[in-house]
C-alpha cells in the first residue's frame, strides 16, 4: 500500500470511529431524555390529541394536534398517511393531505405524493405550550388565520 493510500485509510477510519461515537452520543442523550421514559420534557410538553391551535399568518403549516412519539417516517414508510392520506382520512377523521402536496416544483399535477413534501415532520410539528426559549413579541395579522383554508378561529 502506497503512503497516499494508506494516509486515506487512516483518515477514513477516524472519520467513521468519530461519527460512529458521535451516533452512540445522539442516541445515548435521547434516550435520557424524560419523554423517553414516559415523562414530560418541560421544555416540549407535547399535548397529546388536543385541539388544533390557529395559525398566526397564511401560508403556516398546521400544526400537529397530538403526538407523534415512534412516528416512522422513512424514504419507504411514512406513518402520517396511515390517517392523512385521502383514502383513509374520512375514516379516520383526519385532515386530508393538502391538493398542493401532490404537485412537484413546476406545477405538476402528480399521481402520489410529491417527493419534496413527503416528510411531513420538515414542516408540521406537534403544537406545544411550552414557554418560548427566548423572548418575542412576534404577532400575526388579524384576521389572517381567517382565510386560511383548514384554519380554526
Amino acid at each position: 500500500m502506497n503512503k497516499l493510500a494508506s494516509r486515506f485509510l487512516l483518515v477514513a477510519l477516524m472519520a467513521a470511529t468519530f461519527a460512529g461515537g458521535a451516533i452512540a452520543a445522539g442516541t445515548a442523550l435521547l434516550d435520557l431524555a424524560p419523554e423517553a421514559k414516559g415523562g414530560v420534557n418541560e421544555i416540549t410538553k407535547m399535548e397529546k390529541d388536543g385541539p388544533p391551535i390557529e395559525r398566526n399568518y397564511e401560508q403556516q403549516p398546521p400544526l400537529i394536534p397530538h403526538a407523534i412519539k415512534n412516528y416512522n417516517v422513512t424514504r419507504n414508510f411514512n406513518r402520517c398517511l396511515d390517517c392523512h392520506s385521502w383514502a383513509n382520512a374520512k375514516e379516520t377523521g383526519a385532515a386530508k393531505v393538502s391538493a398542493t402536496h401532490f404537485r412537484d416544483r413546476d406545477g405538476k399535477v402528480l399521481d402520489n405524493i410529491s417527493p419534496r413534501r413527503y416528510f411531513c415532520l420538515q414542516c408540521h410539528v406537534p403544537q406545544s405550550d411550552a414557554k418560548p426559549l427566548v423572548a418575542n413579541n412576534f404577532r400575526g395579522i388579524p384576521g389572517s388565520a381567517k382565510n386560511v383554508q383548514g384554519a380554526t378561529k
